[in-house]
């Protein structure tokens, strides 16, 4: 799969992007502000409504509005191709929820916050490929993270069951996100979403990653799948912000098939 980068045209990575995207960030970052005192009761009213909205909820906002907005094209591509994914793997999604079911005891479906375009929380949907109590466990496992960042990946999680060994082998685990992107909160392509937690974590430069929707695949899935550098996934997600075209897209979309089938990388 390192041939398939080469096949993907997009501008050499500049140190200088690291700069750009911190000061960038830093420009966009929330600045207190003290509303001066007035006689007029709606300005009186207006204040006190602003001190209910927390630093973290203003940085959101903020952020939000520098966003780009998503071309139409790909807009249109990721209604019609979300559709046609949910009807065409309905009998798959149903084949795989049943076989939870049988495997394991919980929810056919994990439902997680994970942080989309701008920062800006969304609920993220996946088949079920861990334990329940997965999350209450990953602090006792953080010591065990193999990626140099905030994401976190371990080879033989504990967590996963058998069935989900297999599911997230080959990404099954992940077709419920169809349902995200005809909803909005995904794209098809675009950097892939972190849990608010591991987001919070990033370095300020790797924020800029959030100026676009995130996405089901994208250039890391297809190229450094097994790359643990967090530094180098982010650099790829850049590059795609840089590039973003149609043709671009469409090459993302069709090398992913194979990589997805290969399994390589999947943990």
């Amino acid at each position: 799969m390192k041939d398939s980068r080469a096949m993907i045209e997009h501008d050499a990575w500049d140190a200088s992007a690291e700069a750009d995207a911190t000061q960038r960030t830093r420009n966009h970052r929330y600045r207190p502000q003290r509303v001066p005192p007035q006689q007029d009761s709606g300005a009186k009213t207006m204040a006190k409504e602003d001190q209910r909205i927390t630093p973290e909820v203003r940085n959101v906002i903020i952020e939000t509005l520098f966003n780009k907005p998503t071309p139409y094209w790909k807009l249109a591509m990721d209604r019609v191709g979300s559709s046609i994914a949910l009807v065409v793997f309905s009998p798959l999604l149903l084949a795989i929820a049943v076989a939870i079911k049988l495997d394991s005891p919980g929810p056919v479906f994990f439902l997680q916050k994970r942080a989309g375009l701008g920062g800006q929380p969304f609920t993220l949907y996946k088949f079920r490929s861990m334990r329940t109590d997965a999350e209450a466990m990953k602090a006792t496992l953080m010591h065990l993270n193999e990626r140099n960042g905030p994401a976190f990946k371990m080879t033989d999680d504990p967590r996963v069951t058998r069935l989900g060994r297999i599911l997230r082998k080959y990404s099954l685990d992940e077709l419920p996100q169809f349902y995200n992107v005809f909803r909005g909160d995904m794209s098809l392509v675009g950097p892939r979403p972190l849990p608010v937690t591991e987001d919070a974590g990033m370095c300020t430069w790797h924020c800029m990653r959030r100026d676009l929707k995130p996405g089901i695949t994208c250039l890391w899935q297809i190229s450094a799948r097994e790359d643990e550098d967090f530094d180098g996934w982010v650099r790829l997600d850049i590059q795609y912000l840089r590039n973003v075209n149609f043709w671009l897209d469409l090459k993302i979309l069709l090398l992913t098939i194979p990589a997805v089938l290969s399994g390589k990388g999947a943990k």
